[in-house]
């Protein structure tokens, strides 16, 4: 007892709580935030530079994009409240954890960077060589542990996959749900659904429709929850990262079925009506309104296949990029909160 007693006052004392609040919501938020200031802020970067031809906008979004997994480690040690050195040290292990898992890069890092930063700050201050201590413990076990899970985390979000070719083999309608539900789910989730794009060079019609599920939930989240984040929520989830409402998610899940239904439903709007083919770079398929790089990647598509778009396509492209997720997602968010499935609250950015 008094042993349990001792464990739980230093815990308190280092400010360690283990919790489902901590790690599956502060920290899982605050690694969102992470992502959008750096992968996500710099792909609008480079999105700029190539529409405009600025170079120096294409070299800030490629400085950007090249900080997202220590970006996301230091935002994660700063929901955990990790003292200055073991903040600092969380950098090195952000980038190795991103690194080595590959398309589970985020999820590794978060996974990664929450027990190194909470060893961190148990040693932190404990000895008079701290400065060697903290970081030493931080770094090394963070990037030790990095080596030896994230590969193994990149490669289960990869194996996703498998069941996405096994999809591409379908008729146009199941395909198109079913492609659009699954890279749609890995837009929110903290895997990179751009990763698994262009491991599968997942362009034509498969790409429309991966394209059409990833819309959706950006576009679905922006929109359902309008009533709580107003016009900086719309533009930041719209344009920047629908991951921002993960910790909202894992609170509570109902507030994910308005954006899932948008995109069981802009699938097969994509395939079947439009013939939706993104076959711009294969990443494009999986980043949907971010950064405008989804919608830039079917025009840029058709420039090299030769296509000169008509109405008929830039139709398809404004309803399945904006007005289909817009429409489904509202219709859906509202139905739930008169239905007190939802309430206001709910869909809350920090």
């Amino acid at each position: 007892m008094a042993h349990t007693s001792e464990s739980q006052g230093f815990l308190a004392r280092k400010g360690i709580e283990i919790s489902f609040q901590r790690y599956g919501i502060d920290a899982l938020g605050a690694m969102a935030q992470g992502l959008f200031a750096s992968l996500l802020i710099g792909t609008i970067f480079n999105t700029i530079g190539d529409l405009t031809g600025l170079e120096a906008c294409k070299t800030i979004g490629s400085f950007a994009m090249a900080v997202a997994g220590p970006a996301m480690a230091i935002s994660i040690g700063s929901a955990l409240q990790a003292p200055p050195l073991v903040l600092f040290s969380l950098a090195a292990v952000g980038q190795a954890a991103n690194a080595a898992g590959g398309a589970g890069g985020p999820l590794a890092v978060l996974v990664v960077a929450v027990v190194a930063a909470e060893l961190g700050k148990a040693v932190s201050r404990e000895t008079r060589v701290d400065i060697l201590v903290t970081p030493g413990v931080t770094v090394g076990v963070g990037c030790a542990l990095a080596l030896l899970i994230a590969p193994w985390i990149g490669a289960a979000a990869s194996s996703v996959g498998r069941l996405i070719m096994w999809a591409t083999e379908l008729h146009p309608f199941l395909m198109g749900i079913i492609v659009a539900l699954i890279i749609g789910v890995a837009l929110t989730l903290p895997i990179s659904s751009a990763a698994i794009c262009a491991a599968l060079s997942l362009t034509g019609l498969a790409g429309g429709a991966a394209l059409a599920g990833c819309c959706a939930q950006m576009v679905g989240f922006a929109v359902a929850s309008f009533p709580e984040n107003g016009a900086g929520g719309l533009i930041s989830q719209g344009i920047g990262t629908s991951m921002l409402q993960m910790k909202n998610i894992m609170r509570k899940p109902a507030v994910w079925v308005p954006a899932l239904a948008a995109s069981a439903i802009n699938g097969p709007v994509a395939t079947c009506i439009f013939g939706l083919q993104q076959n711009g770079a294969a990443i494009a398929s999986g980043m949907g309104t971010c950064g405008l790089v989804g919608p830039i990647g079917l025009y840029s598509g058709w420039i090299a296949g030769g296509v000169v778009p008509g109405a008929f396509e830039w139709l398809g492209m404004l309803l399945v990029c904006v007005a289909v997720p817009a429409a489904v997602a509202g219709a859906v968010s509202t139905i739930m909160r008169r239905a007190g499935v939802l309430a206001d609250g709910d869909m809350a950015l920090d």
